[in-house]
């Protein structure tokens, strides 16, 4: 049986929500161990983070360069495998690119960096280094969404000739950020944010699912991006269409002032042969429609489910599997990669997000800014 890899993190201390997800979705399948971090900009605090975590003291960094460096001394076989950037964007790029230089594999948050150039970069850094780069488009990773994928990539809809998608939320309806909430305070800086606020958060989850699901890329796209909270610069809500590179048509819906919206992410699909859509909010479920048949649901562990599906379906039918399952599938798989590495063997197609997808996505983000500025013209993705 293969040794559990080791994780290192950066950013997501004791009471951060993305850093605790992250946390439980590596130790859901039994091949990961938390064993140190640099889990906030505060040395005091990182410490403190990592001792309520139960982690060795001498393993409680201050920063993410001292992680970086001590682990690099350490044996072989008790030095951290990996290490998972659970950071606002501005600190995607430094802690990324430092470890790939020092031999350690990278899980990072999305989207991938703070600006184009960084990704571009960091793409270059990633193919010198020769370690591997996942990033936590988690949704990627329910079994549903790998249904819907294998099921066009089989041609069971036929040409795709349509695509809406939508992220929807109502979280920042309210200046929730001048109340000192430091999730909704770092998402409306662009110092920390990047160029876009919605469309960088959940914009790129979107046009991640399009892509993914489609096995499309988007080729173009005419966005309408609004601000319409009170002293806000980067974007809040957001409506595009899109053109895909076979012709298909597409819009985008998104929004965080969405008032009642909770986490609304959905995505439809039209071939000619039948349909699709599949809602994050109730994600056990992939509704399909047929040309000739009649209206047909498909559920984990289901009835006529392909293999890309069933095999990160964890429990039996009947049992809601969601957002954390989801992300622990995107661990799982990068971990099954990084141990093949580390035996020497390869894998013929890993199947998680990677720097390909991170790029991708600052290009939807920059290409939507430009397109807005310029009346919503028509804008090359």
């Amino acid at each position: 049986m293969s040794r559990k890899l080791r994780m290192g993190m950066v950013g997501g201390g004791v009471g951060s929500f993305i850093g605790d997800v992250h946390r439980r979705a590596a130790s859901i399948d039994g091949m990961i161990d938390l064993v140190c971090g640099a889990f906030s900009s505060s040395a005091e605090k990182s410490i403190a983070s990592g001792k309520d975590l139960n982690l060795d003291e001498s393993r409680c960094y201050g920063t993410y360069e001292e992680m970086i460096l001590r682990e690099k001394e350490l044996p072989e076989d008790v030095r951290m495998d990996f290490v998972a950037i659970v950071t606002p964007n501005h600190m995607h790029f430094p802690p990324a690119k430092m470890a790939l230089e020092h031999g350690f594999h990278v899980v990072c948050d999305k989207p991938v960096t703070l600006t184009l150039e960084e990704a571009e970069s960091l793409q270059s850094i990633i193919k010198q280094s020769g370690k591997l780069f996942a990033l936590t488009h988690n949704y990627t990773g329910n079994s549903m969404v790998k249904q819907a994928k294998a099921m066009i990539a089989k041609g069971q809809l036929g040409e795709i000739r349509k695509i809406q998608a939508q992220y929807l939320q109502g979280w920042l309806s309210t200046s929730l950020e001048k109340t000192g909430q430091k999730q909704a305070a770092w998402r409306i800086d662009p110092k920390r944010s990047g160029i876009g606020g919605a469309l960088g958060d959940i914009g790129t989850h979107a046009e991640n699912l399009i892509e993914y699901i489609t096995g499309l890329k988007i080729s173009e796209i005419a966005a309408d991006l609004g601000v319409f909270g009170e002293g806000r610069i980067l974007d809040d809500d957001g409506n595009m269409l899109i053109r895909m590179e076979n012709g298909a048509k597409g819009s985008i819906s998104i929004s965080q002032i969405a008032l009642g919206e909770e986490n609304n992410l959905g995505i439809k699909v039209y071939g000619e042969k039948g349909s699709l859509e599949w809602y994050q909010e109730n994600p056990n479920e992939l509704i399909t429609r047929w040309l000739d048949e009649p209206k047909k649901i498909y559920t984990p562990n289901g009835i006529g489910l392909h293999e890309e599906a069933l095999k990160v379906s964890r429990i039996p039918a009947g049992h809601p599997e969601g957002y954390l399952e989801a992300f622990a599938t995107i661990y799982k798989n990068f971990a099954t990669h990084v141990t093949a590495v580390n035996n020497g063997k390869t894998l013929e197609e890993p199947d998680y997000p990677t720097i390909e997808d991170g790029l991708r996505g600052m290009q939807f983000i920059y290409a939507a800014v430009e397109s807005d500025k310029n009346n919503s013209a028509w804008t090359i993705v």
